[in-house]
């Protein structure tokens, strides 16, 4: 029998690899795992499951076959009771030293203890105790050489600012909160001995302002630990801090305005169709569902507009597909929206919708049973660009969409809505693009103008040798006399000369009752 047909169940991959294992790296002091025939039923059923879940997410078989599926059964082959019973942490611990006494390695003990995390993840989302790890702050890395006084005020002030910040966003946050504001007053406290708020001058911040240019930094990064510094100095303001007013003048750098960088409607054609020949050319289930998951992301980011991060955390009640528009809760500023689906993008998330399956949380969107995180649809974006030779990313998408519309006579209004601005003015830059709305516009007036000059194709000389005809030449007699008379208003003698042009241009003048005062 061949070894693809011999070794077609989880439990038998199992017992292959154990009874195959090097003999060097089987303790000798401790209990090996028992094999599969020992487990109970459930547990037998819970491997089979494990890599169905494993082969659904996308995991390779390779791997699955000869990592994830013998490192789980480490665990089950250790703990003989049904696994319903366990103590995750205890059993754990078990199969885990099993692993270490097993001298491989470095690298292969790194890849089995995680391989054995990942079956503690399918155990926790089984029993409904998935939860997203986030990575803990490391403040004394950012509050090093502070004074005790300046990090007292600077927890005060970041307690306030976590009051405004997204749930999902508030461990990155946080992390850019001491970064922007520890920066400047790092440099500040290695040059001067500062006591407290007192000590502080002007100087100094325009100081680090020169070093920083020095130094080679841009006046954009500059900037932002100018405005943090001033949003700093204005909260202790108001916690009856006597700041000094020069502080809160140290003016900003100029900057040049950029103008938004969008994509042609012809690189935008070239990513549609590669999304979706991706979806067209997949060949497993699991290839299919992260077509569809590329493609429902790239019609989100393109004709909603949405952020990436917005992207990321959109859940499934945030839907309304029946009403073709889904809600972007706590968007940047912690602002709801509503976005608008068309048909395309209707299709491609119901599309990926019927192949998303059952995730460990309510998120839309998730690979490899965790909700989906922000760089790989980033990857996956700038992926689909290279393929086609389009520079693209998540944002140049957003800057798309608005310039689109803007292009279709959209009012700035509406687009404002949709791209959650909070002021008009950050919408009003897409209407300095050179779009379509504006050569257009630019076009139709020269040709207006061209026309009313008598330069579209004929020459001075040509106009010149044309006689004028009888009766335009008594209307020009008629205007001219009446512009002679010496009592006209001011108003009257404009009517004049209007109706002069118009004969002049070939137009035939209204009758006008003139008023000669």
């Amino acid at each position: 029998m061949s070894t693809s047909t011999s070794l077609d169940s989880a439990t038998t991959r199992y017992d292959y690899a154990i009874r195959h294992a090097r003999k060097r790296t089987r303790p000798v002091d401790r209990l090996a795992p028992q094999p599969s025939s020992a487990w109970p039923p459930e547990n037998i059923a819970l491997l089979e499951q494990y890599r169905d879940w494993l082969l659904g997410g996308g995991t390779g078989l390779g791997m699955v076959d000869q990592i994830y599926i013998p490192t789980a059964g480490y665990a089950l082959g250790l703990n003989l009771q049904p696994h319903t019973q366990w103590n995750l942490t205890h059993e754990f611990k078990r199969a885990l030293d099993y692993i270490h006494a097993r001298r491989l390695s470095a690298i292969s003990t790194n890849i089995r203890r995680n391989a054995l995390e990942k079956f503690r993840q399918f155990l926790c989302q089984q029993r409904g105790q998935y939860a997203i790890q986030l990575r803990p702050l490391n403040r004394a890395h950012y509050c090093a050489g502070l004074p005790d006084w300046l990090v007292a005020h600077l927890e005060r002030y970041q307690h306030l600012m976590q009051s405004h910040w997204r749930p999902a966003r508030s461990n990155e946050q946080l992390a850019r909160f001491w970064g922007g504001h520890t920066r400047l007053w790092h440099w500040l406290c290695e040059r001067h001995p500062l006591t407290g708020l007192k000590d502080l001058q002007r100087q100094h911040v325009l100081d680090y302002v020169d070093h920083q240019l020095a130094a080679g930094y841009a006046a954009s990064s500059i900037n932002s630990d100018l405005r943090n510094f001033h949003a700093f100095l204005l909260y202790l303001q108001d916690q009856d801090e006597h700041i000094p007013q020069a502080l809160l003048r140290v003016p900003s750098l100029k900057q040049p305005e950029r103008l938004p960088r969008f994509l042609t409607d012809e690189q935008v054609r070239r990513l549609r169709d590669d999304v979706e020949q991706r979806v067209a050319r997949a060949q497993s289930s699991a290839q299919r569902r992260d077509a569809l998951l590329d493609r429902a992301a790239f019609y989100l980011l393109w004709q909603g507009g949405l952020r990436l991060g917005e992207v990321e955390e959109l859940c499934l009640d945030d839907l309304d597909l029946a009403g073709r528009k889904l809600m972007v809760r706590q968007g940047k500023g912690c602002k709801d929206r509503a976005i608008f689906l068309t048909d395309s993008a209707m299709r491609a998330v119901e599309a990926y919708l019927a192949q998303r399956g059952q995730g460990p949380t309510d998120h839309v969107f998730f690979y490899r049973h965790k909700p989906v995180g922000k760089d790989l649809i980033r990857a996956r974006i700038k992926a689909s660009g290279e393929r086609v030779g389009v520079p693209v990313s998540p944002h140049r998408l957003r800057h798309t969409f608005a310039t689109q519309l803007v292009n279709a006579g959209c009012r700035i209004t509406t687009i404002q809505k949709l791209l959650g601005h909070r002021e008009l003015g950050t919408t009003m830059i897409y209407a300095k693009v050179h779009d379509h709305t504006v050569a257009e516009d630019y076009y139709a007036a020269m040709a207006r103008i061209e026309q009313a000059l008598k330069v579209t194709g004929k020459s001075d000389e040509s106009r010149a040798s044309r006689p004028i005809p009888p009766k335009v030449r008594t209307q020009l007699l008629d205007l001219a006399m009446c512009l002679a008379e010496p009592k006209l208003c001011v108003k009257t003698r404009l009517n004049l000369v209007m109706h002069l042009r118009g004969v002049l241009n070939g137009k035939r003048p209204e009758p006008t009752q003139l008023v000669l005062r």
